[in-house]
């Protein structure tokens, strides 16, 4: 048991002395090189970072527990990179393990190749537009290709299609260079300028005002960026519709307070979080720390630069990285000089280690890819605010742009920066959307104005809570663009002018794709479409045979129809049918036969049948019962056809008849004597030049060859219209022409709609209220405000019963087969009825002659049938048949023989009727 003890003592100690001999120098020296005016512009906050970073791995111990760090500083100019080698020898010769800095891109190349050459790792924490890693160099600073491309996703996510960029020196050119390539790859329009070195460049922003631009893009030293939107402000460049994307990181470090409360849009990067509580507390630190040495004087609310912060990450990372690399092998320093041959052979390794590294710093993730490039990395979006900076997004370099806020925040903010704010609206002359209020009184500012756009403003306001201020257009148009000078008049115009006249602009302004390229139109408030404005359609006199207007031609031809077939039928029944033939007259000398007649001749049933018409009575009537049914059916059709033509003649006696000579666009085209004319230079005129309608093209060529047709507004359109007297018709929009007509009964609207289109309120391009008026003109029309609005100024407000004088009574329209088909049918079945009664009538008649012993019966019947047709309506007695046969002593068996019999009894009878009325007279 001692012994293994023993043992066990005697292999520790081997430990811990191969440890030791293993282990880390003692004291480790690293160089620092700091640029003599970090002193002036950063207060030596670059110098301070690198020694706190010291200090605070030698007190914590948890990297290199067994070493000390040592900062050896030293300062060179900037651009004095002769000295700078001198001074990189020096601290070469002391024995440094790396070399961290210079800030200036002049002297860090040649302290780069002094380092590679040696061996010695090379530590930057600056922008370097070059950013060639090579060798023994690592930079903490993400590359110029990975910055400028977190700005080109920003612009893509914003929208823009057109911006500025503002720089200082080239080196600014070259932190863009994924900018000015986007004209190439996108239509993205770029306009480059660069400052003044010293502080004026109100000309040049000047310029830019002038030019439209409202997207900025400012490449400068965050020392530069307060003067520069001090002078944007003085020029009136920080409005609420300017954007500026800053492409400096140290945003942070800037007095920003002057601009809050304007709402421009300001919007940069930052590697740094100051309100991170990590920062902070390294801050705190440090304030507390310099305190100790008289002569350093740090503010309370001291803000970190990122190149500082980056600084005090870079010596994080080389003390780990130098802590991993002691690990695996023994390292030692040693002295180097630039002459000789000699490199340090720890070098390349502790390069590797720190690629290898993956950290937490003040920046954030620090990791490097096998270029020495820094990557995995985060940009903060930031915006300000009323409560100064503030993050809404971030970039990453794997990942892309993401924005934290969501649509409703964003709605939020910008509601909030619209209350109590003071929009311009202009607006023109057009009843019943914009108008003078009437008074007596003389109205000065927004009571001067009234009409529907006016309350459609006023309604949105109380939504969004802003102010307002109303003027008319100077120019009083609507907007067009000259072709040759590529500028807009009127209400586009105003718009659109440097500086901006309006904010807004509100009328019967229709949004169209070449306005909507040039200003932004919230969601329409009205709907509606071109249509023609003509006269009234006038009265008509009366026609010679308007008496026939009830009935349809065709109706005419069908009741013309029925009269001659009821009075052929009535004819041909009386003459069938058995109990219509009658004795003749006894009493009448000239008749003295034995035969019988009926009365209904031809012209008799013709006459019959129109005093049926007539409703008057007649000499002749019907006996048996089919006869009596035909003119029972005829009465009822009679009784129908006449009520209806009655009803309908009263109508259309009394009703006016109005006649257009025009009801469509198709009508102007092919008449000559009516001129036809819209609003010139209007969304009307362009809708006729675009149009690939033949018709519509024929009515632009028709105006263009007639300038005169056009007019310079909409009222002198209304007006030559009534002038004209129907000589002239205008095109315009259904809504306005829907509220003139309620004013003017001598107008009317003809036609449809050739289109559609919409009305809308403009705004000035990428106007940063567009979705807050969408919101708010979506919940009028859901409340029924619109129409409300729409009801009062179209139907209320000077209206006139102009509705009720064209819905009076028209002309009837004369009525059709369709409208009285069921009478005919009446008619119809009534005479197959009384045919088939007719029918049986003369069967149940002559059914004597099937009792008889002759057996030609079918012979027999059918002369009696054709008998029924004989002349002058007169054929022999059948009912005296059976009398006959008594009388006589031999039977007759023919149908002569028959005849003949039945002829005598008859005139006996006759003689002694005769006889016994002579004797009672004598």
């Amino acid at each position: 048991m001692p012994i293994f003890n023993f043992c066990e003592l005697i292999t520790a100690c081997l430990i811990i002395h191969i440890h030791l001999s293993w282990s880390l120098p003692e004291i480790i020296k690293i160089g620092g090189l700091f640029d003599v005016t970090d002193q002036i512009k950063g207060a030596g906050k670059q110098e301070t970072a690198f020694r706190y970073a010291v200090e605070r791995i030698n007190y914590n111990k948890d990297i290199l527990p067994n070493s000390r760090l040592s900062a050896q500083i030293e300062k060179i100019a900037p651009r004095d990179s002769f000295h700078a080698s001198k001074r990189v020898c020096h601290l070469l010769k002391s024995g440094v393990a790396a070399l961290f800095g210079p800030e200036s891109g002049t002297t860090s190349s040649h302290v780069q190749s002094i380092c590679d050459a040696l061996e010695i790792p090379h530590i930057e924490t600056r922008w370097d537009p070059l950013h060639r890693r090579e060798g023994y160099s690592i930079n903490l600073y993400p590359s110029p290709q990975q910055i400028s491309q977190a700005y080109l996703s920003v612009i893509k996510e914003f929208g823009w299609k057109s911006f500025t960029i503002l720089y200082e020196d080239s080196a600014g050119l070259m932190r863009l260079q994924d900018l000015l390539k986007t004209p190439t790859d996108s239509d993205i329009k770029i306009v480059v300028k660069q400052l003044n070195s010293n502080d004026e460049n109100k000309e040049i922003l000047r310029e830019v005002k002038q030019s439209g631009e409202i997207h900025i893009v400012l490449d400068c030293s965050h020392l530069r960026i307060h003067t520069l939107l001090k002078e944007a402000q003085a020029v009136g460049m920080m409005t609420a519709y300017h954007n500026y994307l800053i492409t400096n990181l140290d945003l942070h470090l800037v007095d920003l307070e002057d601009f809050k409360y304007g709402g421009t849009n300001i919007t940069s990067f930052r590697l740094v979080d100051p309100n991170n509580p990590i920062v902070q507390g390294v801050v705190r630190n440090w304030m507390l720390g310099e305190k100790r040495f008289p002569g350093r004087h740090f503010p309370e609310n001291m803000l970190i630069k990122t190149e500082t912060a980056l600084m005090y990450d870079a010596v994080h990372l080389f003390a780990k990285a130098l802590d991993e690399l002691d690990k695996s092998q023994v390292i030692t320093t040693k002295p180097l000089s630039c002459r000789g041959m000699e490199t340090w052979q720890h070098g390349n390794s502790l390069v590797n280690y720190m690629k290898l590294i993956e950290m937490e710093g003040l920046t954030g993730k620090i990791k490097f890819d096998s270029k020495g490039l820094r990557t995995d990395f985060e940009l903060e979006i930031v915006e300000l605010k009323k409560d100064g900076l503030q993050k809404v997004g971030s970039w990453h370099d794997q990942y892309g742009i993401q924005f934290a806020r969501n649509f409703t925040e964003t709605y939020s903010e910008i509601v909030e920066s619209l209350q109590n704010k003071t929009l311009v609206v202009t607006t023109i002359r057009s009843p019943p959307y914009s108008m003078y209020r009437e008074s007596p009184e003389r109205l000065v500012g927004n009571e001067a104005f009234e009409g529907y756009a006016i309350d459609l403003i006023s309604e949105i306001a109380k939504i969004l809570k802003f102010n307002y201020t109303f003027k008319w257009v100077d120019d009083g148009a609507y907007g067009y663009k000259n072709k040759e000078t590529g500028e807009w008049n009127g209400l586009m115009g105003e718009l659109l002018s440097q500086p901006p006249v309006a904010d807004l602009a509100v009328s019967d302004l229709t949004i169209t794709s070449e306005r909507n390229e040039y200003i932004d139109f919230t969601l329409p408030f009205m709907k509606l479409g071109i249509s023609i404005l003509y006269q009234a359609p006038r009265k008509t006199p009366p026609a010679v045979f308007s008496f026939l207007d009830p009935f349809s031609p065709t109706v005419w031809l069908y009741v013309g129809g029925a009269y001659a077939l009821i009075s052929l039928t009535l004819f041909v029944i009386a003459r069938f049918t058995p109990m219509e033939w009658v004795l003749l007259d006894p009493c009448d000398q000239a008749m003295e036969r034995d035969e019988i007649e009926q009365e209904l001749y031809v012209n008799q049933c013709l006459w019959w049948a129109w005093a049926a018409i007539m409703w008057m009575g007649c000499e002749v009537a019907p006996k048996a019962m089919s006869t009596r049914m035909v003119a029972g059916t005829w009465y009822l059709f009679t009784l129908v056809m006449v009520s209806t033509y009655t009803a309908n003649l009263a109508a259309s006696l009394t009703a006016e008849t109005m006649v257009s000579p025009i009801n469509s666009a198709k009508d102007l085209v092919e008449q000559t004597d009516i001129k036809y004319g819209c609003l010139g230079g209007g969304s009307t005129s362009r809708f006729f030049q675009n149009s690939d309608s033949l018709t519509y093209s024929m009515i632009w060529n028709y105006m263009s060859s007639h300038p005169d047709v056009f007019t310079k507004s909409n009222p002198e359109g209304i007006q030559r219209v009534v002038s004209a007297s129907g000589g002239y018709a205008f095109f315009m929009e259904s809504s306005s022409i829907e509220y003139h007509i309620e004013r003017n009964c001598n107008l009317a609207k003809v036609g449809g709609e050739l289109d559609q289109k919409s009305y809308g309120i403009g705004l000035r391009k990428n106007s940063p209220y567009t979705d807050q008026l969408n919101s708010a003109i979506l919940q009028l029309q859901e409340n029924g405000v619109l129409h409300k609005l729409k009801t009062k100024w179209w139907k209320q407000r000077g209206a006139k019963n102009c509705e009720a004088m064209r819905n009076a009574p028209k002309s009837a329209k004369p009525l059709t087969l369709a409208n009285v088909s069921g009478a005919f049918v009446v008619l119809i079945v009534g005479m197959f009825a009384s045919t088939t009664v007719a029918f049986i009538e003369f069967l149940w008649t002559t059914r004597k002659i099937f009792t008889t012993k002759n057996s030609d019966k079918l012979s027999q019947l059918k002369n009696e049938a054709l008998c029924n047709f004989g002349r002058k309506g007169l054929k022999q007695n059948l009912g005296t048949l059976s009398m006959g046969k008594k009388r006589r002593k031999s039977s007759i068996s023919s149908v002569e023989n028959h005849r003949l019999a039945i002829k005598k009894p008859v005139r006996n009878v006759f003689r002694i009727i005769k006889i016994r009325r002579w004797n009672s007279s004598h």
